[in-house]
């Protein structure tokens, strides 16, 4: 969407003209629950918010959401819309539709341009834009994505216990995805997708949970808009599986991050430490990006948690210069 049009939000119309050419107090790259989740506290903390988001969610075909308190079984857009409506009700916080492209670090803190071309100035950026699956080349495993194929048994694994499930994995992950998924679901197999990499220790272990492993090539899933029916090999036989467990590879969604020199950590995730800071001092992340925790509960007390602690930050930097400036005054 172009920052340019006029997007409603609510009574409220929010246009370029009332963004441009002024220094937020911080730019939450990132609407989804996280980002959305640090607006609210830094809005109601008096600071100037701007929130950037594409409109692009990792869990945009997820019908439901679940493991969070009161919203239990709503979908994650309905969810999210109603959060953006009570955000954005908070006078100091302003959104825009958007993907970011570059950030900048300038004199006054940071400078932060979208694909559209437009440029918006923030003392502070915080980064809640998730991480971006990389599909396995399975026919039909990205459309299953999130319905019928999932990634958290804590957020999924209820509603599938008494249906003939399936992991997909290899090696370590493959023992520990048993272990984990065989306490929800006992109908369990093991697909290696070809040849494993298994010890036999790990493979003893997974045959005593018991779970079965078939170590056959998957050719494709064959579903019916996103529910599974079964695996089809690629030599042709068929195995019925109703729920598929999968963690496919993952990159950051946005790369601005890195663009500014933060850190990552072995495993791909923005690095942070205790009060959601990065690497580069003025940065923070929040939510997916930064946590193998991919819950809806956990990235809204996510973007809580650096919402308070940012706000905190800035206080302090505010008291450091009031002193700077009166010992300034007294020599």
């Amino acid at each position: 969407m172009c920052v340019r049009s006029a997007m409603k939000q609510g009574s409220r119309f929010i246009t370029h003209d009332m963004t441009n050419n002024k220094l937020f107090d911080v730019i939450i790259v990132g609407g989804s629950y996280a980002g959305l989740s640090a607006a609210m506290a830094l809005g109601r903390s008096l600071r100037s918010v701007l929130l950037i988001d594409g409109g692009r969610p990792w869990n945009a075909q997820t019908p439901h959401s679940h493991n969070f308190l009161t919203h239990d079984g709503d979908s994650p857009k309905q969810v999210t819309q109603n959060a953006k409506a009570q955000v954005l009700a908070y006078p100091t916080v302003k959104f825009v539709a958007g993907f970011a492209a570059d950030a900048r670090k300038t004199r006054n803190g940071f400078s932060l341009s979208t694909l559209s071309g437009e440029t918006f100035e923030g003392k502070k950026l915080l980064f809640a834009t998730g991480l971006k699956d990389i599909m396995p080349p399975i026919e039909g495993f990205a459309k299953c994505w999130g319905i019928s194929v999932l990634h958290c048994p804590y957020c999924h694994g209820y509603e599938v216990k008494d249906s003939v499930v399936g992991v997909l994995a290899d090696g370590d992950l493959a023992v520990e995805m048993c272990r984990l998924i065989h306490h929800w679901s006992p109908k369990l197999t093991l697909y290696t997708n070809g040849t494993s990499n298994l010890t036999n220790e790990q493979r003893e272990e997974i045959e005593e949970l018991p779970v079965k492993i078939v170590e056959k090539e998957i050719a494709s899933l064959v579903n019916d808009n996103g529910k599974l029916q079964h695996i089809v090999f690629a030599d042709s036989s068929q195995a019925d599986v109703q729920a598929l467990y999968a963690r496919p590879a993952f990159e950051q969604h946005c790369t601005a991050p890195q663009a500014l020199g933060c850190e990552l950590t072995e495993r791909g995730f923005l690095k942070v430490d205790d009060f959601h800071r990065a690497t580069v001092p003025g940065v923070y992340a929040a939510g997916d990006n930064h946590s193998m925790m991919r819950t809806l509960s956990v990235a809204v007390a996510s973007g809580t948690k650096a919402g308070a602690f940012l706000n905190k930050d800035m206080i302090d930097e505010s008291n450091q210069l009031r002193k700077a400036k009166k010992i300034i005054q007294t020599v």
